[in-house]
């Protein structure tokens, strides 16, 4: 029974590590940016992508989950932290639509089957981004006002470079997948 007990042990330590490891990426990819207006465009929406496919949802689910407490109790993992503050404040400003979408992007995309069929990747990984951008116009819309053109201000600047995140990931989804042999 000992060896059983440590076996699972020694599972869920590996799993919370391959979480923060997760998380560190994710914070990295945050701090790589264009700037934009309200939101910045960074390069967190690829690894989103890379986290659920990767990791599978179970564990995808864990790492953004873990990412967002991290943000909300003020580490610095944000794009705009800590310069445009921390913790909560920054949490629930302009981006927080966008981070709550992170959280059905990486179950999407590492819930679906993806065959080989680079059409069909492309366009479950485009359903799965697409919340992202839903949960972030709504919360955009609520917080700016819905007189504010929030399509042309939370998504259009960023169409040109998701499709172009979306393509790596798909014609990258073979390499990603082997991350989870390793999980």
């Amino acid at each position: 029974m000992e060896i059983v007990k440590n076996f699972t042990s020694s599972k869920l330590i590996k799993k919370i590590f391959i979480a923060l490891l997760g998380t560190v990426f994710l914070a990295i990819s945050s701090k790589i940016k264009i700037p934009f207006y309200p939101v910045p465009m960074t390069m967190q929406t690829l690894m989103v992508l890379v986290i659920g496919i990767g990791f599978g949802w179970k564990l995808g689910l864990a790492t953004i989950t873990l990412y967002l407490f991290e943000g909300i109790i003020g580490l610095p993992v944000f794009s705009g932290t800590p310069e445009k503050g921390i913790g909560v404040i920054y949490f629930t400003g302009p981006t927080m639509g966008y981070l709550i979408g992170f959280l059905v992007a990486v179950f999407l995309s590492g819930f679906f089957n993806y065959g080989k069929n680079l059409f069909i990747i492309f366009i479950k990984l485009s359903f799965a981004t697409s919340f992202i951008y839903i949960f972030g116009m709504i919360w955009l819309g609520s917080l700016i006002g819905w007189e504010k053109p929030i399509f042309k201000l939370g998504a259009q600047p960023f169409l040109l470079a998701e499709l172009f995140k979306i393509l790596i990931v798909t014609f990258t989804l073979s390499q990603i997948k082997k991350i989870r042999k390793i999980i």
